[in-house]
């Protein structure tokens, strides 16, 4: 969420990064919400005014009453009763636009960061660098799916029957490599100095408004029936909510932790053939990283999160690109954002396997969380990256491991997490 006092002061700045988002029927809520605000300070101004001189009046009164002049002392405290309704009503009104406010700043999308390249939708991404030699066997690759199958490691009928569409059951070594890739992350991140954290997997209203739009809000989260709570799309979430309305001392940050969640997504729209199986589903696990920092530190921050996983990736023989996520592609709360993608032989091209993303101090703004520095108070910045979501990077896994004779290859680093088993037959 942008500053207000930046919208007051630069609306052209703010209406030109719209139509850099190509959101242009959002061009007038920059005007509306500048007309809000002066009606907002005007109301707010007239309550002080007031406030004041029902301070004075009642000096007045006692004055008044004082010198016996019991008369006048009842006209001025008739003027005071008259002003503390006309406060009443400026109290009310000033709540009216301050909600008004906060509605439309809510969807006027955050400040992207200029070297963000300008594009229309994710078509326009651009790539950033390669890691690893993309290589294709000779011998035919089949579906993720059947590979599974084939080492009794997958069960989507049954899963069907249990939860319908989007859901698996994992078995034997499959289920197995998934909680080893999982493990094997987790110290991952530990060992490149992050705090391991198991978060909430519920969380507030107030809380998802607060890290994520409304679109994407509306596109992914599971409403809890009858409480006010969501199942968590991203351990991001509850991760970033941990610091909602703190002041966080200075000396304290960078806050940087890793954590483990199941994530649960609605996963609207149709969905192609390349994204069946254990693609796109509305249950998985993934270990993520996020930072809280110093705004001058924040690319910083950035560049080290998304290079993790990379490092992760190639660590178990995976080739990897990045991807810089164009102006259309980014959500409204995102300064700067980029997307891992994973080699896959299959197919013969990549496709994504994490995100990581700069969100400035939109996230901060929204849940309250400030820094307490010897200078004064400011909003931190956040930022957000997935290490490993199995499900989809098993896809990446199988395909770069599996060898002619059908068998699984276990990359060394994994090896101790599956109990020293160097191959799935």
């Amino acid at each position: 969420m942008i500053d207000i006092k930046f919208l007051r002061e630069n609306p052209e700045i703010v209406k030109e990064n719209i139509r850099k988002k190509f959101q242009d029927s959002k061009l007038g809520l920059v005007d509306e919400v500048i007309e809000l605000d002066v009606a907002k300070r005007k109301t707010q101004q007239e309550a002080d005014d007031l406030k004041a001189q029902r301070n004075v009046i009642s000096k007045q009164i006692g004055a008044l009453m004082a010198q016996g002049k019991k008369e006048e002392a009842e006209e001025v405290k008739a003027q005071v009763a008259a002003n503390a309704k006309r406060l009443e009503e400026l109290d009310a009104k000033q709540k009216d636009l301050e909600e008004q406010i906060l509605k439309i700043m809510m969807t006027i999308p955050n400040i992207i960061d200029p070297s963000v390249p300008i594009g229309k939708d994710d078509t326009e991404n651009v790539e950033v660098t390669k890691y690893g030699e993309p290589v294709v066997p000779d011998f035919e690759i089949p579906y993720h799916t059947e590979i599974m199958e084939k080492v009794k490691g997958i069960d989507l009928d049954a899963a069907r029957d249990v939860a319908g569409n989007g859901f698996y059951y994992l078995m034997g070594d499959i289920a197995r490599l998934h909680s080893a890739v999982i493990s094997y992350a987790r110290d991952f991140m530990i060992d490149r100095g992050f705090t391991y954290c198991v978060p909430p997997f519920m969380i507030r209203s107030n809380v998802v408004t607060g890290v994520m739009s409304f679109a994407e809000m509306d596109a992914m989260m599971y409403k809890i029936e009858g409480e006010d709570l969501y199942l968590i799309g991203t351990s991001e979430h509850s991760m970033i909510g941990k610091f909602i309305n703190k002041l966080v001392p200075e000396e304290e940050l960078p806050q940087t932790l890793t954590s483990y969640s199941p994530c649960f997504r609605k996963e609207k729209g149709a969905h192609g053939i390349e994204e069946r199986g254990v693609y796109r589903i509305h249950q998985f696990e993934k270990q993520e990283m996020i930072v809280v920092c110093k705004p001058e530190d924040s690319m910083m921050w950035f560049e080290k999160m998304w290079q993790n996983t990379v490092d992760l990736f190639r660590s178990l023989d995976i080739p990897v690109r990045t991807l810089e996520c164009c102006s259309g592609d980014l959500a409204d709360l995102k300064v700067k954002s980029f997307d891992v993608e994973a080699w896959s032989p299959r197919q013969k091209k990549y496709f994504e396997v994490g995100s990581c993303s700069n969100l400035g101090d939109a996230q901060a703004r929204r849940l309250k969380i400030r820094v307490n520095a010897k200078d004064g108070k400011y909003f931190p910045h956040t930022l957000n990256n997935t290490v490993v979501a199995p499900p989809r990077m098993l896809i990446a896994f199988l395909e770069n491991n599996l060898q002619e004779d059908g068998s699984i290859r276990i990359p060394e680093v994994l090896r101790p997490y599956m109990g020293g088993k160097e191959v799935i037959r």
